[in-house]
């Protein structure tokens, strides 16, 4: 799976129509550069390739300010919001993903209904659980990791991996079961996302060829 197709789609998704500048400095404004591969041009190739793919509708508006061709502004298809969902989906119960994956996800979580956020972060729960056993059929934790050598370190980083995230989920279900956020099936969720000509605090600064 991708982060960047993730947070593009959701990105635009939140805006209505959105330019790649719109999009960047929301992903910015989440600290998605830090922690995923959304930097400038993967942002851009993405919208232009998930146009392409009929995800995203491309409309060509008014010339860029600072010249050249127009500015485009894209809009999630039927297809690119089925496609959202999938991802989101899949990325909030698989257990073996990178961490981009999961911070995407979290982010656009309340797009669910509240319940379904809650069983699909169960069946993470699920898969972590199996995950660690499969470890520890080789790997005693209560033995410490000298029982491997220094190869025992990577089962001991696997296994507090496991119980970490098992843990912080569990954290997650029980703040969302006792009624934490708005979720989509209930009204307006939060979003977070910037207006035009709202300054972004954690932005590196626009580029002339960003706002097209």
């Amino acid at each position: 799976m991708s982060a960047i197709r993730l947070l593009v789609l959701g990105a635009v998704r939140q805006h209505g129509r959105a330019h790649g500048y719109q999009v960047r400095n929301d992903l910015e404004f989440w600290g998605a550069h830090e922690w995923s591969n959304a930097k400038p041009g993967s942002i851009y190739h993405a919208l232009k390739q998930m146009a392409k793919q009929g995800l995203l509708l491309a409309h060509e508006v008014a010339p860029s300010t600072v010249g050249g061709p127009p500015r485009v502004e894209y809009e999630i298809t039927d297809r690119g919001t089925e496609e959202f969902r999938t991802l989101l989906r899949e990325a909030l119960v698989s257990y073996d993903q990178q961490m981009d994956m999961i911070s995407a996800a979290i982010g656009f979580i309340v797009d669910l209904p509240r319940a379904e956020a809650v069983t699909l972060l169960k069946q993470r729960i699920t898969g972590l659980e199996q995950w660690r056993a499969s470890v520890t059929e080789y790997y005693i934790p209560e033995q410490g990791p000298g029982q491997l050598g220094h190869i025992g370190e990577i089962m001991n980083m696997w296994v507090h991996s496991a119980d970490s995230e098992a843990a912080w989920t569990r954290g997650l279900i029980d703040r969302i079961e006792g009624g934490a956020y708005t979720f989509a099936d209930e009204g307006e969720p939060f979003v977070g996302i910037l207006a035009e000509d709202e300054p972004n605090p954690f932005g590196t600064g626009p580029h002339p060829t960003d706002l097209r």
